[in-house]
């Protein structure tokens, strides 16, 4: 049977309790009737003692069965649930007042008989002679004369057929079936209130199961978790505990989730938009390279050297584009660490700056750096912070106009080594800033992202544990900063560029 956890549990606990109730009434019944029996044979414990002491049951010729059979009778009448029995020494039947046709043994055991004589823990239960195997309380004694060994013995049933007939008809009586009914009443309240705290100990469950159905046919979770009412540090319900840590594992994969989609939809636009900056300088070479192959003998000396010159530098950029789509997709997959060391960050930005000496030259833009005396060593792989700064050079001169300048700074913060690059440029558009250091991508025909080479410079800084953000300036071109840690020996070096 599909049946669900609530109702598995209500059907177990409905079988306990029915279990339970019906163990308890007759461990109930049987202890009340094995208290009776107690009571009863304590109080004619003495009973056939008397009997035998007071009653002259024989004689120098042994037993008298008609003194016996008159004198059971008239027992029997004073107290119908007596009976009443003669037994000689090995425990059959000699006397009895029964009906025709009621006594069903002609003997009975007397090991009971002994023990009860003998003063063993009461209730003692003895062969009843009128059925086949029941046991009943008695009361006994030795039948003696002249000190002599017992030639028999007395054996009283103390609860006989007319107590067992009386019993039965009260059985059916209404304070019976009153008491029958009560308990069935109270077993009928300890199953509806055992079901309903059932249904509210299993709400959360229920509340935690439909949270996980909501989740896609494709896997993709739900996109508003539903909020849990407790949290991972609540004590005493592991059931609300669960809920809640399943809440908060929903809205984790639901922004993981989220956050590879977006992640899938920028790949797929980054590979759409470099296809497209791939396309026009390949177009540009082929075009040219194509004039030159078949106009080889038209071409003038300087036209040739012309189109040779653009040719080689849409190569060179067609290098650079494909150079930066490797090394991207070597920092994103993992594939690279940094090679940590010291080194002197003023060297670093010295060996740059001679680097864009000449291209900063030829567009007259001034390069500036502002370097505090005794800057500590940073500790950072070389080859990727001389790449972020080239990096960040690169985009400032060609986003500052002639006559600009761009400027870095240096400064020891914290225990820190901050690095500030900025320029003289038009900035960043705002509608830009939020998406700068995500991959490029189109969105309405409009380019956005800040380049692959801002991306290269965010992700070897994430390396470094560190982040590069951008600096709002007004009035000035485009700043960015970032830090590094520092290392345990300063640097000496300090000169001004």
């Amino acid at each position: 049977m599909n049946l669900t956890l609530t109702q598995r549990l209500s059907i177990v606990f409905s079988a306990l309790l029915l279990a339970c109730c019906g163990a308890s009434a007759m461990l109930q019944i049987r202890s009340s009737d094995l208290h009776e029996k107690e009571v009863v044979q304590s109080l004619s414990k003495d009973l056939a003692n008397h009997i035998a002491h007071r009653t002259t049951l024989m004689d120098a010729n042994g037993l008298r069965p008609d003194a016996v059979r008159q004198l059971f009778g008239q027992l029997m009448m004073v107290n119908p649930s007596v009976e009443v029995y003669l037994l000689d020494n090995q425990g059959r039947i000699q006397g009895d007042d029964a009906p025709a046709g009621h006594v069903k043994r002609d003997q009975v055991d007397l090991t009971p008989v002994r023990r009860f004589i003998v003063g063993d823990t009461l209730p003692i239960l003895g062969d009843d002679p009128r059925s086949v195997d029941g046991k009943k309380v008695f009361s006994a004694a030795p039948l003696q004369m002249n000190g002599q060994p017992p030639s028999g013995y007395i054996y009283v049933v103390l609860l006989g057929e007319e107590h067992d007939a009386l019993a039965a008809r009260v059985a059916a009586s209404s304070v019976l079936r009153t008491t029958l009914w009560s308990m069935a009443l109270v077993a009928l309240l300890g199953l509806l209130a055992g079901l309903t705290a059932f249904g509210l100990i299993t709400r959360p469950l229920r509340r935690l199961t439909g949270a996980m159905r909501r989740f896609d046919a494709d896997g993709e979770p739900d996109t508003q978790p539903v909020v849990p009412r407790s949290t991972p540090n609540t004590r005493g319900d592991e059931i609300a505990v669960l809920e809640a840590t399943f809440a908060q594992m929903a809205g984790r994969i639901g922004e993981q989730w989220r956050a590879l989609r977006r992640q899938d939809q920028q790949r797929r636009e980054l590979i759409a938009n470099i296809s497209h900056d791939l396309r026009t300088p390949l177009t540009s070479l082929h075009g040219y390279l194509e004039t030159l192959a078949l106009k080889a003998d038209t071409l003038g000396e300087a036209e040739r050297k012309r189109y040779l010159a653009i040719a080689l530098a849409q190569s060179v950029k067609v290098g650079r584009l494909a150079q930066s789509l490797f090394e991207l997709a070597r920092l994103e997959h993992g594939n690279v660490q940094p090679a940590l060391e010291q080194f002197s960050l003023v060297d670093l930005v010295q060996d740059v700056f001679q680097k864009f000496e000449l291209p900063a030259e030829a567009r007259h833009i001034e390069l500036r750096a502002g370097i505090p005396p005794r800057l500590p060593n940073v500790n950072a792989d070389l080859g990727m912070i001389e790449r972020v700064l080239t990096n960040l050079l690169d985009n400032a001169i060609r986003h500052t106009p002639a006559e600009g300048s761009i400027e870095v700074d240096l400064a020891n913060k914290d225990g820190k080594v901050s690095v500030t690059v900025s320029d003289t440029g038009s900035g960043i558009p705002a509608e830009l800033r939020d998406g700068l250091f995500e991959r490029p991508f189109s969105s309405g025909g409009a380019h956005r992202g800040g380049g692959l080479g801002l991306l290269i410079v965010q992700r070897m800084l994430q390396l470094h544990h560190t982040q590069i953000r951008l600096v709002e300036h007004a009035g000035k071109g485009t700043t960015f900063y970032f830090e590094l840690p520092t290392a345990t020996q300063p640097s000496v070096a300090g000169l001004p560029l």
